[in-house]
């Protein structure tokens, strides 16, 4: 067995004991940090603009604490591009970047398989097309404050080798976007959205 995968293995035997408070004190006080990366993708439905939009591929990269059950991720994606038809024959394109402000915190259990997290995303217009026109929206065109987004596991997720983490948020209004600004005030921001990250098995480091 590779080393890498033994030592996956005795993390998660030592996570599931520290779960169910059965872990020896050697186990508990001991260094049980770990960090993990997942290689992630999924989509994420804006209810504005009445559309879904593929995200990733990308990557999560992972650190918990076996001990607190506390865990730190930051999420890696490209940017998503969505296409709809405003007013329902205006074929509109806008790309964006989604931006996490510093690590997205929350607590896993490898006892019981669950994750919450939760992260602060800035969401960047780079790219805007009306009716095939490009319309100019700057380097600065991005929410006014981040997005909290909340996402948990879902059924059959497992902590070393994933599935589904899911959850709402509200899209805030956007700034800076030059004379787009009104336009995309005016569709895209609102409650209601969901995202879904669909994670794939650990990878240790």
């Amino acid at each position: 067995m590779r080393r890498s995968a033994l030592k996956l293995l005795t993390i998660a035997t030592a996570g599931a004991l520290i779960g169910l408070g059965l872990a020896p004190a050697a186990v508990a006080s001991a260094d049980t940090s770990v960090t993990v990366t997942y290689p992630v993708s999924g989509s994420t439905y804006i209810n504005a603009l009445k559309a879904s939009v593929a995200l990733g591929p990308g990557t999560l990269t992972s650190t918990f604490d076996l001990n607190t059950s506390a865990v730190s991720s930051t999420l890696s994606l490209p940017a998503a591009t969505a296409s709809v038809k405003e007013l329902g024959f205006i074929p509109v394109t806008a790309t964006t970047q989604f931006i996490q402000d510093g690590a997205a915190t929350g607590t896993a259990s490898l006892g019981t398989n669950s994750v919450t997290v939760t992260s602060q995303t800035t969401l960047q217009i780079t790219s805007l097309t009306v009716a095939g026109v490009p319309i100019p929206v700057g380097h600065s065109c991005q929410t006014t404050t981040p997005a909290s987004i909340t996402v948990t596991s879902q059924p059959g997720f497992k902590v070393l080798s994933g599935g589904d983490l899911a959850g709402t948020y509200t899209i805030p209004r956007f700034s800076h976007c030059g004379l787009a600004t009104a336009l995309i005030n005016f569709t895209i921001p609102g409650p209601g959205n969901t995202i879904t990250l669909t994670l794939g098995a650990a990878r240790l480091g």
